[in-house]
């Protein structure tokens, strides 16, 4: 019996350990993974993420604001007014699995591509790609706005911006069209 609860603790530890060493843009987790307990609390108690943005930029068209350094997202319409705002996952500063910098460039951008709920990365994870990444939005490259599970206050995938899904899905049809401006700030 001690054997089988050994492996069991061992286990959950390594998934534990597995959890937060992903860096993945694409990094996909269930629903019923587990989450360390500031992740919980973050889930349960959101913050009010337009607080964190201006709530007027100068643009004249509708954009979207990355800011990667109060990890929020925000969409503003064409007068400049923040419409609606959540919780932003943009590029780590390094990824162990790539063994380089991913952050998410910084500039001005355009949408390219507006992807369904069936999106998937095409390179993550290493080496075949295939992780969901649900109403997914390219601007550079290979860099997309797209929904994930695992959306977190900090910079940490391999460059896309990850949003809840939910926030992804209301952008994706709510939103964001074909030369959507995309601004993400330096980090």
């Amino acid at each position: 019996m001690r054997s089988i609860e050994s492996r069991i603790v061992l286990t959950v530890a390594a998934l534990c350990i597995a959890t937060l060493s992903l860096t993945s843009c694409s990094t996909y987790h269930s629903r019923d993974t587990a989450y360390t307990a500031s992740q919980k609390q973050q889930r349960s108690y959101p913050a009010n993420y337009a607080s964190r943005l201006p709530s007027q930029i100068r643009t004249g068209e509708r954009t979207v604001l990355i800011d990667p350094n109060v990890h929020a997202w925000g969409a503003y319409d064409s007068s400049g007014n923040l419409v609606k705002a959540g919780l932003a996952t943009a590029g780590g500063y390094y990824c162990s699995d790539i063994k380089r910098g991913c952050k998410t460039s910084s500039g001005q951008f355009r949408i390219k591509s507006l992807g369904a709920s069936s999106c998937k990365s095409s390179k993550y994870p290493l080496p075949r790609g295939g992780a969901p990444m649900p109403y997914c939005m390219f601007f550079n490259g290979h860099q997309g706005l797209h929904g994930s599970q695992y959306v977190m206050e900090g910079n940490a995938s391999h460059g896309c911006v990850r949003l809840s899904v939910s926030d992804a899905e209301w952008l994706r049809f709510n939103f964001a069209n074909i030369g959507t401006k995309v601004v993400v700030r330096p980090y």
